[in-house]
């Protein structure tokens, strides 16, 4: 974080201080320097040391860990009368990130939430309710290609079969990575106990998107989460060669994903929704030859559930179209899907007052407090501003005073769910 906030020395600001030295002791973690962006995926070797990380502020502040078996880590108050209380205040977000990230999206709720409590020690606010801070585990699906995977086996929204068969791109099960981690199979499975304890949930998230820069708002509230699914489009034809092949006897495949492509593009800006194929695997993959086939993963949101189906049903559609004039195959297969989320109205409005009517906004992108909404846990979300609205990439960013505008922010929400 560049520039920082001038806090050393500063009485009444030792969380703005925790704040600053936890932030550069993540930065160097999992960071290309060629490009500064981030590759922290599920676990990888950076995973495992923002997991160390992540006990290591723990044990800083008295809390006890304990994993859930799925790799979300969950750091509680040692009190144990209070720890026992079945009204949990569950707080935090996610340090995993997509290909070559930004270094806000996920820790920026993370850094906040440990920063959070820190203030309220500072303020001398006694609290009532456990807070509990949770890590959790593969929320982008960078690695294994389902997201929110953490929060989806906790919940039981993700069956642990399914979970443990997913391969990555090196043909590795989560299974085989897993144990090689040394980590229990057994243990990953919904946890019904952990989640009858929690009473709410409020993860801070920097914004992925420029709303609260037009409205120029440092924090907002947000109301809902638009639903959104990745699917995996096949497209198969005959290889054969680039230069002899007439062009009237081709099967390539690459014809009808080009047309899926630009029929994305064209009903995505009718529906005011949005598609994008960000990533696409071509066999045999040589410069002179025509594919064998094409796999291609779309990933589509819009404001409301049928808007999606029909966003999803016309870019198949004339990609299929194509298909059949080719003589080429099309299979679509849904990776995952997530309904529509409107977060608990109580909490939106208490948030929204406590920070003297800050903006509510929705959002197009997915979170685990969308997972956890889904499974009723009563849920709320904050957003930081950020100035260009740019995400999933090293131009991320949000200003250090907005920043800890952020953590007061979601201290005082947590005061309000927690304090006697």
């Amino acid at each position: 974080m560049d520039p920082q906030p001038e806090t050393h020395g500063q009485p009444g600001r030792a969380h703005e201080r925790e704040f600053v030295r936890m932030w550069d002791e993540l930065e160097p973690i999992g960071r290309d320097r060629s490009t500064g962006g981030y590759h922290r995926y599920a676990w990888s070797d950076a995973d495992l040391l923002l997991r160390e990380w992540f006990a290591g502020e723990a044990a800083a502040r008295g809390l006890e860990l304990t994993d859930d078996g799925n790799g979300n880590q969950l750091a509680w108050p040692a009190d144990a009368e209070l720890a026992g209380r079945g009204d949990a205040v569950l707080v935090g977000s996610h340090l995993d990130s997509v290909p070559d990230g930004g270094a806000y999206d996920g820790p920026l709720g993370v850094v906040s939430a440990f920063a959070a409590l820190d203030l309220l020690a500072e303020r001398g606010v006694r609290l009532d309710r456990p807070v509990v801070v949770a890590g959790f585990s593969d929320e982008e699906g960078s690695r294994f290609g389902i997201a929110c995977a953490g929060s989806r086996l906790l919940t039981g929204s993700l069956a642990p079969d399914a979970a443990l068969g997913m391969r990555d791109r090196d043909g590795l099960s989560l299974a085989e990575v897993l144990s090689a981690r040394g980590r229990d199979l057994a243990a990953v499975r919904p946890r019904p106990d952990i989640l009858d304890r929690v009473s709410a949930f409020v993860e801070l998230h920097v914004e992925q998107g420029r709303g609260l820069a037009d409205m120029d708002a440092a924090v907002g509230v947000a109301s809902a989460i638009w639903p959104h699914g990745r699917f995996r489009l096949d497209f198969t034809g005959e290889a054969n060669h680039a230069g002899t092949t007439l062009m009237q006897d081709r099967r390539d495949p690459m014809l009808a994903f080009a047309a899926a492509v630009l029929a994305a593009d064209e009903h995505a800006r009718e529906a005011g929704a949005r598609a994008t194929f960000g990533r696409v695997e071509v066999l045999p993959g040589g410069t002179n030859a025509i594919p064998s086939s094409v796999r291609a993963w779309l990933d589509a949101r819009a404001p409301d559930e049928a808007s999606l189906v029909a966003l999803v049903e016309a870019i198949t559609l004339q990609a299929r179209g194509m298909s059949r004039r080719d003589g080429t195959g099309l299979d679509v297969t849904p990776e995952s899907v997530s309904a529509a989320v409107s977060f608990d109205t109580a909490l939106r409005d208490a948030a929204a007052a406590l920070l003297g009517g800050a903006p509510v906004l929705p959002t197009g992108a997915g979170h685990d407090a969308g997972v956890l909404s889904q499974h009723g846990v009563p849920t709320g979300m904050l957003f930081v501003r950020n100035p260009t609205g740019v995400s999933h990439s090293p131009y991320e960013h949000a200003d250090p005073d907005d920043c800890l505008a952020g953590v007061r922010a979601l201290a005082d929400v947590l005061a309000h769910l927690a304090a006697a």
